[in-house]
């Protein structure tokens, strides 16, 4: 849009040679997804000075490498422009949007309907850098860890539905309740949660009266040791690994907790955006 209609002709054209710039055909399945923008309607506000698809691949670069906002290369934007666009579109809920389509068009390509109606609950702990505040986070006690603790519900894909963060001191039953509520307003057909022991309890009875949701316990075998790949578990499992491969994810550096839940969704609009352009024909 900056280059058809605002001052992106200002700035000449960006080389893409990193690793995390987004391809031809990514960047086709993403541009139609973004948002419209207010000014070319008359809502008010400049035209666009740089080209969306280097905001893009800046935002990109930032999780995939986990630079500071103010270590940005010189041949991205300025970092203040790509920090507004990040915040607003995270505050306006447009990336949440982008993410939203992006995983429904993944269940739609692999045969799945678009809502769900099952979903597997866990939680990860991250040690905090100094850029976390006191407020924000906490002491894991079971991992003798100080600082964030996100917990995410993925579908029977592995793609993300819900993610919450809160201080690391938060029990795995108490985010688990925020959570499901999240994850009860947003898709009405799920019916169906697995989750691991550390979910047993009240929590069980409050989501079956409350949100009408039949949280089950996938337990492990007691005469098993060592590595154990369980039931419906390891999905969730592996969607941690797919947000551990950025590394802005690795640890907790937002001040703010919704910031953090704004790079999980960046980091799977990103390996979402890649399958989908591996499916797209070559033109």
């Amino acid at each position: 849009m900056a280059c058809r209609f605002g001052h992106g002709t200002r700035h000449p054209a960006r080389v893409r040679h990193y690793s995390s710039d987004t391809t031809d055909a990514q960047w086709q399945v993403l541009t139609a997804l973004l948002p419209w923008p207010g000014w070319l309607d008359g809502l008010g506000g400049r035209p666009e000075e740089y080209c969306r698809r280097s905001v893009i691949d800046a935002i990109f670069y930032l999780a995939d490498n986990g630079a500071k906002w103010r270590n940005l290369p010189a041949d991205f934007p300025p970092w203040r422009t790509i920090y507004g666009l990040f915040s607003r579109w995270w505050i306006g809920g447009e990336v949440v949007a982008v993410h939203n389509d992006l995983r429904d068009a993944l269940r739609v390509a692999a045969g799945r309907d678009f809502d769900p109606t099952a979903a597997i609950i866990d939680s990860q702990t991250l040690r905090a850098a100094e850029t976390v505040s006191a407020a924000t986070r906490g002491w894991d006690a079971a991992k003798k860890m100080n600082g964030r603790k996100r917990h995410i519900v993925v579908d029977s894909l592995g793609l993300l539905l819900v993610c919450y963060v809160t201080a690391a001191s938060v029990q795995d039953r108490d985010g688990a309740a925020t959570a499901l509520t999240r994850l009860r307003e947003l898709f009405h057909a799920i019916v169906l949660v697995w989750a691991d022991g550390a979910y047993s309890g009240s929590l069980a009875c409050w989501a079956r009266e409350k949100l009408h949701l039949t949280l089950e316990i996938v337990r492990r075998p007691d005469a098993q040791t060592g590595f154990v790949v369980l039931p419906k578990r390891w999905l969730v499992e592996r969607s941690l690994a797919w947000i551990c491969l950025r590394r802005r994810c690795i640890r907790d550096y937002e001040r703010l907790p919704e910031h953090h839940e704004a790079w999980v969704i960046w980091s799977m609009v990103m390996l979402m955006s890649r399958r989908l352009a591996r499916t797209q024909p070559r033109k």
